[in-house]
């Protein structure tokens, strides 16, 4: 009998034990209990993760409380037990008079258990009641012991995949029951280190049940243990067996070795833990541990949730290096650790792409050759080692030297065309390949495929846009410079008539100096490699910009006249280009008017905005062509125009918040109206 500190740290021991089975048997409850409606099989194992939780619960308390014996305990652990002999009776599923008879026999015994637990502790019959409990309570766990070996027996071949972790689980619960009262009877007491290690034993059950329940959609709909959670789980248990095994050990080293005993024990658990971080950070060892937990706990070998989360998670993520993300995405399927990447381009030739722990290929092939017609003709994922062995599988195919020492070659379809080729690296374990695997990496492929054939169409659109700007930009100078040389063409020709005009030499003169102007700052701006429209809007006064547009148009025929209604109207907006938008316009009106024709400028104000009209008298335009044509760029009815000036003055002008009307009568007229907001300072 134990005494003092022996006794205490018996009674710590005892209700940490079955303080662990109360979280395992509550955790698992937990899971269930969102099905508990589910099915009949569903609610008896709740009830019976319930009744283990409340009995492991009192034991802690009753342990704290001295009172392990107590008839209260009793009772739950009866009510526990009869739970589980419940859950493998529905499981059984007996004949109603079988269940009956079962059913018959707990209650006899357990009302007997409960009548010898009553008895008086000072009578003579105390130690005969006590004897008579213990074999009731031995003769429960014999009871539940034979269940589980009928329900495992009675159970077809074909589905004990689904029921051999929980025969396991409460066959591990009735068989400790039962050392534990077949000692208890032998040496007329119950051993309090057994009892104490009954709890971890319980709690060490309660995995079991979950995975078989996983396993049994009628026990729990819905129920899944994670992959990653069990993997980790099984690490920390291996880590923590190997950590008590050390320490063992580390203790014997002291025992034995004298005054150098500590230093030893220090440095051997030191060099130990060592060993364990080098063990838990080897790729090898965990790929081995997930195929094992895959192979042996699972039906699937894929968490097909989990794994297709991180290929998406993979391929989207931002970063060039996309191909590199693309090989590892695809080789941590199979737990490979390099591989290179082939993609087709546009000469018809399969070129390296990329490579992830890998060295760099410089191998390469024609669309033509035989190992691309035979990946696109097949969709196979070729094993590499098996097609050297066997090529007759694979229609006579000979692997390239370049990829005989491979593992395997993944094809990247696209709309069933060959994309590009993923080689893989041999894995840190064996892996035995399987339609499910072959099938897994073949959808990965050709997830890939879209992914990088995606990403390609963007750079190819990137660089599209960078020529279509270039393209825009070198238009509208094209444009400016064809107004430049008109307005310099016609001064020339004008300068043999009026060359001794003294007016006609100070417009000349003005026009040259603003034509001068415009080329510097157009090659200053392609100098710096700006574009067109990078200085940014400032208020302007039209009636000034007004002026200074039909004075560059002063030398042409018909001259242009201009009227201010309303002066100092203010605007916002960008000085050149409003300025190249007017006087397009005005270039537009003198080129469609006769020389003896008008063309009529005209500032105003209306409803809080700045109007300025162009009318003139040219040849017009009917609706059909205002409609259809008019605003379309690159579409003209000049032999020598760009088509661009019309459109590039309604998009700016839109642009500053304003719009662009206009009417048109064939042979009478034009009128364009540029309609701006006013700035108000």
């Amino acid at each position: 009998m134990r005494t003092g500190p022996d006794l205490l740290a018996s009674t710590d021991a005892a209700a940490l034990s079955h303080g662990l089975a109360s979280l395992a048997f509550f955790a698992l409850a937990l899971l269930l209990i969102s099905n508990w409606r589910a099915r009949q099989n569903a609610r008896a194992l709740l009830a019976a993760c319930l009744a283990t939780g409340v009995w492991a619960t009192a034991s802690v308390i009753l342990v704290l409380l001295g009172q392990r014996t107590a008839f209260f305990g009793t009772l739950l652990e009866t009510v526990r037990t009869g739970a589980w002999l419940l859950f493998l009776l529905l499981l059984i599923e007996p004949a109603r008079s079988r269940l009956q008879v079962a059913m018959a026999v707990f209650v006899a015994i357990a009302s007997l258990q409960w009548l010898c637990a009553l008895a008086d502790p000072l009578s003579p019959l105390a130690m005969p009641a006590r004897t008579t409990a213990i074999v009731c309570r031995l003769l429960l766990a014999l009871l539940g012991m034979l269940l589980v070996e009928q329900w495992y027996r009675n159970t077809p071949a074909p589905q004990r995949w689904g029921i051999k972790f929980a025969c396991l689980g409460v066959g591990g619960l009735f068989a400790y029951d039962f050392y534990l009262y077949s000692d208890a009877l032998l040496f007329r007491a119950i051993n309090d280190d057994i009892w104490a290690a009954r709890g971890v034993v319980n709690a060490l059950c309660a995995p079991l049940l979950a995975v078989s329940a996983a396993r049994n959609p009628g026990w729990a709909p819905g129920l899944s243990v994670s992959r990653q959670m069990l993997f980790r789980s099984a690490a920390l248990l291996g880590s923590a067996i190997y950590l008590l095994a050390m320490a063992a050990s580390a203790y014997y080293l002291r025992y034995v070795s004298g005054t150098w005993g500590a230093l030893m024990q220090m440095a051997y658990l030191g060099g130990a833990g060592l060993l364990l971080a080098g063990v838990l950070f080897s790729g090898a060892l965990r790929a081995k541990l997930k195929v094992f937990i895959n192979k042996h706990f699972y039906k699937a070998i894929f968490d097909y949730r989990e794994e297709w989360l991180r290929f998406t998670r993979a391929l989207s993520e931002d970063g060039p290096a996309l191909g590199e993300r693309s090989i590892q995405a695809v080789a941590q399927l199979v737990e490979s650790p390099a591989g290179a990447l082939w993609i087709v381009r546009e000469p018809g030739q399969l070129i390296p792409a990329a490579s992830w722990n890998w060295p760099p290929q410089a191998w390469s092939e024609p669309v033509s050759g035989p190992l691309c017609r035979f990946l696109e003709a097949r969709h196979w994922v070729i094993d590499a080692p098996d097609c050297a062995r066997h090529p007759e599988v694979y229609d006579g195919l000979q692997l390239p030297l370049a990829l005989q020492h491979v593992w395997l070659l993944v094809p990247l379809m696209l709309h069933g065309k060959l994309f590009g080729v993923v080689a893989l690296a041999r894995p840190r374990t064996r892996i035995g390949l399987n339609w499910e695997i072959r099938d897994v990496l073949k959808i990965a492929g050709s997830q890939a495929a879209s992914y990088l054939a995606y990403r390609e169409s963007l750079d190819t659109l990137s660089v599209s846009r960078q020529f279509e700007s270039f393209n825009r930009m070198s238009t509208f100078i094209v444009h400016d410079l064809k107004n430049l040389v008109f307005q310099l063409s016609l001064l020339l020709s004008n300068a043999e008539k009026h060359r001794d005009n003294p007016e006609f030499q100070q417009d000349m003169l003005v026009t040259l100096d603003h034509s001068v102007q415009k080329m510097k700052t157009l090659l200053q701006k392609l100098a710096r490699g700006e574009t067109l429209d990078a200085p940014a809007s400032t208020p302007l006064q039209l009636d000034a910009l007004l002026r200074q547009a039909v004075a560059a148009k002063a030398s042409l025929a018909p001259v242009p006249r201009l009227e201010i209604i309303d002066a100092q109207l203010t605007v916002l907006a960008n000085r050149a280009r409003l300025e190249r938008v007017l006087g397009h316009l005005i270039q537009n009106a003198i080129e469609a008017t006769a020389s003896d024709g008008k063309v009529a400028v005209r500032l105003r104000q209306e409803s809080g905005t700045a109007v300025v009209e162009l009318a003139d008298t040219g040849l017009g335009m009917n609706e059909q062509f205002i409609r259809e044509r008019l605003f379309k760029p690159f579409d003209t009815t000049k032999t020598a125009g760009m088509g661009i000036g019309v459109f590039e003055s309604r998009v700016y002008i839109e642009e500053v918040g304003g719009r662009l009307e206009v009417s048109s009568v064939p042979a009478v007229g034009t009128t364009f109206r540029v309609i701006l907001p006013l700035h108000a300072a």
